[in-house]
């Protein structure tokens, strides 16, 4: 055996972790193997790969760079670990979403556009005459290369009369100008225009062109004296009152308001497109006027990467280059694309917006960009690489996998596909269960291993050993949502049903326009006969009309009157926001320590248990427990406040306690936990019940919205919903709900999501795993391929139908699950 502190010890080996619910774990974990990292979502497996390897990892880099640097990440702490020998360099590509922006694109993920950039700047063709350009004029994100009309975003935001008076047989005093605010706000402007001599009683039709010109979109302010029509109960004196026209009171609320529920409103007046100036592109002309085998940049980065290589493919292999320049950047262009082809990302576009991206999309794309560093003797640590990946795509992700391996380094796997599972050299099973009933490394060795280990929640998934039972029988629906004409993104005239009543499962390889189709378009035209768009509900009012007219037709909306979209979306952005203020569990429990016989002697109402409350919270941490850590030429990070020591509570009002805890202690505990200490308080249990039936009894009440991952935050988002008196028929729209999730959790999943349907209402998730698309009652399967090769309903109906399907890649895969027993 190897010398465990030798110079050549393969083996990285783990003493004492401590991390989170990890109870002093000792284990070693062989380099340069695919090690892959299981058990149910918070055994501790990601505390183990990322809290502890990664993190010590990053660790001993920081302190090696600079004093200043060391001093502030001993600010932020170390890993609860008591020694890490054989630790490598380590490089982690976590499964996170990236903040929604404009300006960020697959281009800006993958670097490319900065090489495509230089090629243009360096072997571009200019018109004659122009000046050589830099790489920075030709990126929409610099001063020097953004259009200035549109500011490098393609698109502009107007108002026309048609949104502002959508009903022009009202008058202005009916409320013709739907644009206007409410309440006192919308009075006042109406007073002002008849104080201007404007008739306010005429239908708004009849007024004369030039009149309602000036009132949508005049510029001038004028002040006016308003007399008010007086009320019998109050006196009220004339007042200055100044105009402002609705194109700029939409305008001014949108770009300004802090108020998402305002600029939701401001939004529905708004008409969003091209950018008359560049049309659509971005640039500044001059930028545009230089091309590159016939084409400017814009024409290049809206090609889906397989083309663009094709269209670089001959420069890069052009001998007669003079200076090599061109050759040089298109060569090294075509072989990074080659890799985002290998892993099945060729539909993109460069242009392509990242927030329009999934999770595994994303990661992919970063997978791709370290394929390409030539890094040697490093631990990558891989959060779910096969996350939003078709069966039919793993194989490339394996591939990808071993060549990372082959170039001499370490692959640590966090991940839960089984087929993943089966392939890797080594793996280490953290559990048996979740939280506190978790934090045990099982096994650490080859997979076959495993099938010794009774205890393991993974085991009966890696080895099925019982026969699989009978399929269930489909439901019958209660009717059907068709859609007609849906044209959006790869979608091209496409009709869609989807039955009501019923558990849908949407399929098709990644690309083929499976969210498309579910998340935005099903999503809007719902939302908008519901009265309630999917973006509003999320108090994050989207791009208005950026993806203009979804569906030509809608049939069966009648027979909806809820819609709920349950996406993967943070619940929150800072540790401020939790588990308990999101769910209102903290509602009920900020009552039971208002209760209490020592706050009510000392006046603390229920106000005062609140840490965003002055009264109640730490004040140097304004109550969130943390203090942010900024580390200059690093990523910022967040460290437990000095003063608190992260109980958000000032020591005044930690002094009221129920059953001996404070209100601190209580944000700390465990879900489960919390079950057995409130068990009277009926408000704060039902809720409680709810998370622990969705598989979330791990968290903490206080958990912040910082640390949950994509796949906990959409399941704290049903479990809120699960929670209410469900009235009429609701339609639930999920986009992947496994993602993130244990083979054992998913089963705890679909049981509420099935429980849901058996309640009357009806189901469709956008889902990857073809066990859930075989215990659906219909399926919707999506392609042939990607991109432009997608965008087609191939094949619906039953599990069974679309298993036979003809020209179905899911097919193969969805009748291998049914065999399986799904």
């Amino acid at each position: 055996m190897n010398d465990p502190h030798g110079a050549h010890d393969p083996y990285v080996r783990v003493r004492g972790a401590r991390v989170h619910n990890l109870r002093g774990v000792d284990v070693d974990i062989p380099r340069d193997a695919l090690v892959v990292f299981t058990g149910v979502s918070g055994s501790g497996k990601s505390s183990l790969a990322f809290g502890t390897v990664y993190a010590e990892a990053q660790r001993r880099y920081f302190e090696s760079v600079a004093p200043y640097a060391r001093r502030l990440i001993h600010q932020v702490g170390a890993p609860k670990v008591e020694d890490i020998t054989g630790l490598p360099p380590a490089v982690a590509l976590e499964q996170r979403r990236s903040a929604p922006t404009s300006r960020s694109s697959v281009g800006t993920v993958t670097t490319l556009s900065n090489s495509l950039r230089m090629l243009f700047s360096r072997a571009g063709t200019y018109p004659e005459g122009a000046a050589r350009l830099d790489s920075d004029a030709f990126s929409p994100n610099t001063a020097a290369g953004a259009c200035p009309e549109c500011h490098g975003l393609g698109r502009v935001h107007r108002v026309t009369e048609e949104s502002l008076v959508p009903d022009p047989s009202l008058s202005i005093r009916e409320g013709a100008i739907a644009a206007w605010p409410g309440a006192w706000q919308g009075k006042n402007l109406r007073d002002i225009l008849a104080a201007l001599g404007h008739d306010v009683d005429r239908p708004w039709r009849e007024l004369p062109p030039a009149d309602r010109e000036w009132i949508l979109f005049t510029d001038e302010q004028p002040v006016v004296t308003v007399h008010p029509v007086r009320d019998a109960e109050r006196i009220q004196r004339p007042y200055q009152g100044t105009y402002m026209s609705a194109k700029r009171y939409v305008l001014h609320t949108f770009a300004d308001s802090k108020s998402a529920a305002l600029r939701a409103r401001a939004e529905r007046h708004l008409v969003s497109g091209p950018c008359p100036v560049c049309d659509g592109r971005r640039l500044r002309p001059e930028a545009l006027a230089v091309t590159f085998a016939g084409r400017d940049i814009a024409a290049l980065a809206a090609l889906p990467l397989s083309g663009l290589a094709e269209v670089l493919r001959p420069a890069a292999t052009d001998d007669g280059d003079r200076d090599g320049v061109a050759a040089t950047l298109a060569k090294d262009l075509v072989a990074r694309i080659e890799v985002l082809t290998e892993l099945g990302l060729g539909y993109l576009g460069m242009d392509r917006a990242t927030p329009t991206l999934s999770a595994g999309e994303l990661q992919r794309l970063r997978l791709a960009t370290q394929l390409r560093s030539g890094l040697f003797g490093v631990v990558y640590v891989l959060d779910e690489p096969s996350a939003g990946l078709h069966p039919a795509d793993s194989a490339a992700l394996l591939t990808v996998l071993d060549r990372l391996k082959a170039a001499g380094n370490s692959l640590f796997v966090v991940e839960h596909h089984m087929d993943v599972v089966r392939r890797a050299d080594w793996i280490v099973d953290v559990g048996p269960q979740a939280g506190e009933h978790g934090g045990r490394v099982l096994h650490s060795g080859p997979v076959a291993g495993l099938a010794d280990v009774a205890e393991s929640a993974t085991r009966r998934f890696v080895f099925p050993e019982a026969a699989p039972p009978a399929p269930r029988a489909p439901r019958t629906p209660s009717g059907v949502l068709r859609l007609r004409g849906v044209t959006r993104h790869n979608l091209r005239d496409l009709d869609a049903e989807f039955p009501l009543g019923v558990f849908t499962a949407v399929t098709g390889v990644s690309g083929s326009g499976k969210s498309t189709l579910v998340s935005q378009v099903l999503a809007e035209v719902v939302g908008a006969y519901v009265g309630a768009s999917p973006d509003e509900e999320d108090g994050e009012p989207g791009e208005p009309g950026e993806h203009g007219p979804a569906a030509a037709a809608a049939e069966g909306l009648a027979a909806i009157d809820r819609l709920v979209r349950v996406d993967q979306r943070p619940i929150g952005r800072t540790p401020r926001s939790n588990l308990a203020t999101y769910t209102g569990l903290f509602d009920a429990v900020r009552k039971v320590f208002a209760a209490t016989d020592e706050a009510r002697a000392r006046g603390y109402t229920v106000g005062r248990f609140s840490f965003n409350v002055v009264a109640g919270r730490c004040e140097v941490c304004q109550g969130e427990g943390f203090v942010a850590v900024e580390l200059l030429f690093l990523p910022g990070t967040y460290a437990p406040c000095t003063a608190c020591r992260g109980a958000r509570y000032n020591p005044e009002t930690l002094e009221i306690t129920y059953r001996g805890a404070t209100i601190a202690d209580v944000l700390d505990m465990t879900v489960d936990a919390a079950v057995g200490f409130l068990a009277d308080v009926p408000a704060a249990l039902r809720g409680l019940r709810t998370l622990q039936d969705v598989g979330l009894g791990y968290l903490r009440l206080g958990q912040p919205a910082t640390e949950l991952s994509g796949g906990e935050a959409q399941r704290i988002k049903l479990a809120t919903e699960l929670q209410r008196t469900h009235r009429g028929h609701t339609l639930y729209l999920l986009d992947e709900p496994t993602t993130g999730l244990h083979p054992a959790d998913t089963e705890l999943l679909l049981r509420q999501l099935h429980g849901l349907v058996d309640a009357g209402n009806t189901v469709v998730v956008v889902e990857h795993d073809m066990a859930v698309a075989a215990g659906a009652d219909h399926v919707v399967d999506l392609g042939p391929g990607g991109g432009a090769e997608g965008g087609r309903i191939i094949a619906a109906g039953t599990p069974g139908d679309v298993a036979g399907a003809a020209g179905s890649v899911t097919a193969p895969y969805l009748a291998e699950a049914l065999r399986q027993g799904g």
